[in-house]
C-alpha cells in the first residue's frame, strides 16, 4: 500500500526536477526516491547522490525510512555559504 507525501525541492533538487513541490505515493524513501528519478531523469538523479533528505524534519541518509501517510521530505543538496 502507498501513501502520500509531499517532496519539497531545494535549491539544485529544484532546478533539477523543475518543480518546486510535488505529492508521490510512497512507503519509503527508497520508493520515492526511485519514483522522482524515473520522472525526472538522470539530471536529478546525479543531484540526489549529494543530497541529504529531512523527513518530516529529521535528517537522515538512510534510504530504508518508512515514510507515514502526508508526511514532508525535503530534498536538500548541500549548500554553499559562508
Amino acid at each position: 500500500m502507498s501513501v502520500p507525501v509531499t517532496v519539497r525541492y531545494f535549491a539544485g533538487a529544484r532546478a533539477a526536477s523543475g518543480v518546486d513541490t510535488e505529492t508521490r505515493d510512497a512507503t519509503s524513501l527508497d520508493q520515492l526516491v526511485g519514483q522522482i528519478v524515473a520522472d525526472h531523469g538522470e539530471r536529478l538523479e546525479r543531484v540526489l547522490t549529494a543530497c541529504s533528505f529531512l523527513v518530516d524534519g529529521t535528517q537522515t541518509r538512510d534510504r530504508a525510512t518508512a515514510l507515514a501517510p502526508g508526511s514532508v521530505v525535503d530534498v536538500l543538496p548541500p549548500f554553499a555559504g559562508g
